[in-house]
């Protein structure tokens, strides 16, 4: 049976040997015209210049890095300047996507761990309630969630009702909104990884622990979190990525106080009036971002799989 099989196997690798490129060929050209065309679009037209009324003028400059790092003043003759202005947005950005992605794991890791440990039948279901939310456009959830959450939402109201608080509280147009709109729209990029992890790991390890009189704090720490690393490394890039270039929840659920990065992009692409060399750089810069922190998770993870 076994020879069968390996004959079979063998039968297959000879009837596609040679057509490797050719059976990739649909992945590389929408690879090609949905990733790498669009990309390099952005790179050339960060390179351009703004017409004065708006619109696009086919010289090339630096003048839309140069805005982003530098400021010059109104008529762009005074000295230069550090422009703290967007390097802040940049770093509230940051910020807010780490916070987002350290609540999406508290909560992640436990969920994802019930739901690895629940029955066939059970396990299913928890599944099935974690992606029910995607069946929904994330535009309309976030706008369900400003509904929500608002001075005179359902949310204050059942409180008011219950005695709980005596006036509304302002949840609406702050940073913690921001935060549970990120960590509403991106929890099951986080429980969906680990949940595999964890799915893959071998719970005779925790018995062995436990045998040897090692707590759970130490079995936690020294036996299941490096054993399913890997997904929550993959459940983190998941969320801090796109909470990184979110511009609707900082839109719908934030202020101007709690304006992002994704959200000055946006604004630089509105009509006609709008900078799109300027914001073709912050899309660039935010890309070579995130570029240099995926290549060195991956080259960390090239070098642990080398020892």
């Amino acid at each position: 049976m076994a020879g069968a099989l390996t004959t079979s196997k063998a039968s297959n690798n000879s009837t596609y040997a040679g057509l490797g490129n050719l059976l990739m060929l649909p992945s590389w050209l929408v690879i090609g015209f949905f990733l790498v065309l669009p990309v390099g679009m952005m790179l050339i037209y960060s390179f351009l210049t703004k017409e004065f009324r708006g619109g696009i003028i086919w010289e090339f400059s630096l003048a839309a890095y140069d805005q982003f790092f530098f400021d010059r003043g109104l008529f762009g003759d005074d000295p230069a300047r550090i422009e703290w202005t967007y390097i802040k947005i940049f770093w509230r950005s940051i910020w807010q996507a780490g916070v987002a992605t350290f609540f999406c794991l508290l909560i992640g890791f436990p969920t994802a761990w019930f739901i690895a440990t629940r029955t066939g039948n059970s396990r299913s279901i928890w599944l099935f309630l974690i992606t029910i939310p995607y069946w929904v456009n994330l535009l309309i959830r976030t706008i369900s969630m400003k509904f929500l959450i608002r001075d005179t939402g359902p949310l204050n109201e059942f409180l008011i009702s219950t005695g709980i608080i005596s006036d509304p509280i302002h949840i609406i147009n702050t940073n913690f909104a921001v935060q549970l709109g990120l960590f509403y729209s991106y929890l099951p990029f986080m429980v969906l990884p680990i949940y595999a992890s964890v799915e893959r790991y071998n719970f005779a390890l925790s018995e062995a622990a436990a045998d040897l009189y090692a707590s759970r704090i130490t079995t936690l720490r020294q036996i299941i979190l490096p054993t399913v690393k890997p997904g929550i490394i993959a459940g983190c890039i998941l969320v801090f990525v796109p909470s990184l270039g979110a511009f609707l929840a900082p839109d719908l659920l934030g202020g101007a106080k709690t304006f992002m990065i994704g959200s000055l992009i946006e604004e630089q692409f509105k009509g006609n009036a709008g900078n799109w060399p300027f914001g073709a750089a912050v899309s660039m810069i935010l890309l070579s971002m995130v570029l240099i922190v995926l290549t060195y998770y991956a080259r960390q993870q090239s070098k642990s799989g080398e020892r």
